[in-house]
Order: structure tokens, then sequence, then C-alpha cells
């Protein structure tokens, strides 16, 4: 089946679909590519990627420098960060967290806290996010915190701003570089967002955090899938750990698949894959050669409303997986 062929009838499944704004593509190893608009989408269009920065800047960064021989992914945290709870040195378990545990989501960490309740000032709110004495679960859980500690790591190591930090090409922090879907009415704000970071604790930290707080087109998420694919994307050894399955349903910086997941249970093995919360996604199937991804703005006007888009992505996945065999 050609692509063309392939995108329209993966498509398909988003064209009812609830959402002011949804982009698609697919992207092969050797570069050829199909993309589908529908909505107020369009080509120059850019998305508040959500979560995909995790897996996109802030794990590439942290194993592009771990290949590198900068940081090692199993030293304590505080090794990156001395002052990392350092009223309580002899007994904080946070200051014992390694990079590889927080890439995995593979800590007691909560998955959300509004850190953004606790004041304006993003300084002061890095020192609360470092000195807090963190609640600890019984259980892993995926978690926001992981990633914004990894990000205060990062901004140590290179004595920048998590907003200035290297991207993949299309790929901005803190801001598109065109014009923006909408996300969502944000009452803390009080406004409509547009063209600024949708999740409150990145807005918070500055316009970006190890989180959250990326922008791409569709042509420019699809750029970096296709790095993956050849991999252009990172050093060989950081493509190696993105890829190598650590926990059940977990790379280093990414998901794998499991009962359940976004991307069906008719991918490859060979597959990672991350979701955002305003709605994007993005699969890597390596066994198949090619890359899809799902960009929507399905949190506008509001979050609070059922728009269908975990069915549609289990559907967009599940129709290029049966359509390209095994």
């Amino acid at each position: 089946m050609d692509l063309e062929t392939l995108a329209t009838g993966a498509f398909a499944h988003a064209l009812d679909a609830p959402i002011d704004a949804i982009a698609f593509g697919i992207v092969t190893r050797d570069g050829t590519r199909a993309t589908r608009y529908a909505g107020t989408a369009r080509p120059e269009l850019w998305f508040d990627l959500a979560s995909l920065t995790k897996p996109l800047v802030t794990a590439r960064e942290i194993l592009v420098r771990a290949a590198d021989g900068a940081l090692d992914l199993d030293a304590p945290l505080s090794v990156l960060i001395p002052d990392l709870r350092q009223y309580d040195i002899a007994h904080a378990w946070e200051r014992r967290l390694t990079p590889r545990a927080l890439l995995a989501h593979d800590t007691p960490l909560p998955p959300v806290v509004p850190i953004y309740t606790y004041g304006t000032d993003p300084r002061t709110l890095r020192a609360w996010v470092l000195q807090h004495e963190w609640p600890h679960r019984d259980t892993a859980a995926y978690s926001d915190i992981n990633y914004i500690l990894l990000g205060l790591a990062l901004e140590r190591l290179t004595g920048r701003p998590f907003a200035d930090l290297p991207t993949p090409d299309a790929i901005a922090l803190a801001g598109p570089r065109g014009p923006c879907a909408l996300t969502e009415y944000c009452h803390w704000r009080e406004r409509m967002l547009c063209g600024e970071v949708h999740d409150e604790n990145a807005a918070a930290l500055g316009g970006a955090a190890g989180h959250a707080g990326a922008f791409g087109t569709l042509d420019g998420v699809l750029d970096a899938a296709g790095a993956i694919l050849t991999g252009e994307f990172a050093p060989a050894r950081a493509i190696a750990w993105m890829r190598e399955i650590v926990r059940p349903g977990r790379t280093l910086g990414w998901e794998a698949p499991s009962p359940g997941w976004s991307g069906s249970e008719l991918c490859s093995p060979a597959t990672i894959g991350h979701l955002g919360f305003t709605g994007t996604g993005l699969w890597v199937d390596f066994d198949r050669g090619l890359a899809w991804t799902l960009l929507t703005n399905r949190v506008h006007p509001t979050r609070h409303r059922e728009t269908g888009i975990a069915l549609l992505r289990r559907a967009i996945s599940a129709e290029i997986c049966r359509a390209t065999g095994t």
C-alpha cells in the first residue's frame, strides 16, 4: 500500500472528531511522508506538544550527555544538584534518585502537584521544587515531577535556562515561531491560551520545563521522528537506551507496547511512543521502518469534555499497523 493511501485510510478515523485542529502524518525511514489536516489545522500551524517535551527534548538531552560521558545515569541526582534537599542530607531519599530512574518513571514521586499555586517567581519555584519534602508513594507512577527534576539537572549541567536548551530542528521551547493552535481558557491566567504553554507548572517555571513547554508543527515532529528512525536524532547509544525496555511499558524517555496502550496491540514490539496532554502523540515502529504522529488541540476550549482522543489514537495506530502487516 502506498503512503498516501495509508494516510487517507488512517486519517478517516479523525474526520468526525469534535476537535478544533487535527494534523496527522506518517514518515518512513527513507524520508517519504504523507500529511493530512482537518478543522483549523494547516501546515504552518504550531501545536503545544505538552508531554512530547519529555522524549523529544529532556530525555534526548540527558541521554546525549550520558552517551558522551558528561553524566552518569546511575549516579545520585545530588551529584548534578548538590543543594537538592540540602537541609536533610542524611535522610532525604530524593537525593538518591538517579537520572535513569527519573527517565523511566521508576520513582515514588507523585504524578503531578500544582506547583504554580505556590508563587509566581520562577526562581523561587525552582527552589521550592528542590527543597520540598516530596510524598513517598508505595508504587512508581508516570510523574511530571520526574521530568521537572531532570530539567533542573540539565539547567545545572549546562548553565542555561531550560528554555534555551538545544532542540530538534522545527521544535521550539516556551513558544511557537508562527501561528499556533488555541488550547484552553486558563482560569488561573484568566485568558484563552494561544502561543503560550498550556501546562500551568511549565508556565510558572518560566514558560518551559522538563515535562512540558515544547511547540512544533506537523512537519517538525515528523522531522524528529524520521531522525529517530535513521539514527540521526542522537548518538547510537542514546537511541539504544530509548528503545530498551527497562520496566513494563517503559524505556528511558518513552512508552513501550503494553496492554491497552495508545499505539494499539498491533504495533511491533520494537515500537516506542509518547502522548501529550493537549492531544498530541508520536509513535515510532522500528520494525516497520515508519513513524506517525497525531497533533490536536483537544483541550480547546476546555479539557473538561470528552473528545474521544484515546480511542482515536488507538484507531489510527491500529489502522496503520493492519495495513502494513507484521
